[in-house]
């Protein structure tokens, strides 16, 4: 059975974020513009149990979970990288970019975070020495990161795309010192859409990522080089809505796969959630619409429950957000709701 619900205490400002821990799926961290990070635990009483929540001086663009459950990393537009601890809320600052970081991500097989700042810089913490990084320059303000477990994806301004190995950004991040760093990508890619990337996420299997646009475009790839396998990518339309006789055209904010499906789910302005088949190229299903723009998505560990951050939009046509309508939804995922066509 599936069955969904809205967290009972919701941050005050849009949602930025929405990840569950790898070792707990009933594990939320939450981060809001209202300059805090939430942790749930979503099954703790009805409407989720709110756990904590760890100011920050400005608003949080990103947060994930590190080496365990209580373990956390934040980004945002303080310009800094930290580290939270989740029991005591202590709070320590392992770097500082030089402008808001957009993205901060863990790879545990690397024991490697990696932050993405609008500074056009990557920081690399090599978390077995806390508080050293080494930095990378990239071509252009970074928009999105997603990593598989060998590859990392940074889609940036001007429709570029850098693929990196993890394994050379781990050996990069031991030199620290806070140096810059020269690591050639793994390879240079152009966007196959013509307007600015929203999001980009990897197939767990590591074979290849998505990215989308904010003109309802979504596109699939995959990291083999040959032309074989180039030829296999190709982009869609989606959120898009006829309204009044127009084609009303909506960003596409959120994309996230299916840890075991294989499966994506996009999020749309248009406040639709729609969950896709990559290899069959058709969609599943597309769910209720939610009662604003969805601004991001992400699947527990175990496949069984999806977070839906939901907040007004510029898209809203709206200057000051209006009451009640910046909420998180968790969905109870049926064992075949996210499965692809059948071989």
């Amino acid at each position: 059975m599936s069955s969904q619900f809205e967290l009972a205490q919701n941050p005050t400002e849009p949602i930025s974020s929405v990840t569950f821990s790898p070792r707990t799926p009933t594990r939320l961290l939450v981060s809001s513009w209202d300059r805090h990070v939430y942790l749930y635990d979503t099954h703790g009483e009805p409407g989720g149990k709110l756990l904590q929540k760890f100011e920050h001086r400005a608003p949080v663009l990103d947060v994930c979970f590190g080496r365990d459950d209580n373990e956390a990393f934040s980004a945002g537009l303080d310009w800094e990288v930290r580290r939270i601890d989740l029991s005591s809320g202590a709070q320590t600052v392992l770097s500082t970019h030089s402008q808001g970081v957009r993205n901060i991500l863990y790879s545990a097989p690397h024991n490697l975070l990696i932050s993405a700042s609008w500074d056009a810089t990557l920081h690399l913490h090599d978390l077995s020495n806390p508080g050293d990084f080494s930095s990378i320059s990239l071509p252009s303000k970074p928009f999105s990161l997603t990593a598989s477990p060998t590859k990392l994806v940074v889609a940036m301004a001007s429709r570029a795309v850098n693929i990196y190995e993890l394994s050379a950004l781990s050996s990069a991040a031991k030199q620290g010192g806070g140096e810059t760093v020269n690591v050639e990508p793994w390879q240079r890619r152009e966007s196959s859409m013509k307007y600015m990337t929203r999001a980009v996420a990897c197939m767990p299997n590591d074979a290849g990522y998505s990215s989308s646009s904010i003109e309802g475009r979504v596109a699939v790839e995959w990291f083999d080089p040959s032309e074989e396998s180039q030829a296999r990518k190709y982009a869609f339309k989606c959120h898009r809505q006829n309204v009044d006789g127009q084609d009303v055209v909506y960003p596409v904010n959120a994309l996230a796969y299916h840890p075991v499906h294989g499966t994506f789910a996009t999020g749309g302005g248009d406040g639709v959630v729609a969950l896709w088949d990559a290899v069959a190229k058709r969609r599943i299903r597309q769910y209720q619409k939610f009662p604003a723009s969805v601004q991001t998505i992400e699947f527990s560990a175990d496949g069984k429950f999806m977070a839906v951050g939901v907040s007004p939009g510029f898209e809203d046509g709206v200057d000051d957000v209006p009451d009640g309508v910046i909420k998180v939804f968790i969905r109870e995922l049926s064992d075949t709701e996210a499965q692809g066509k059948k071989k």
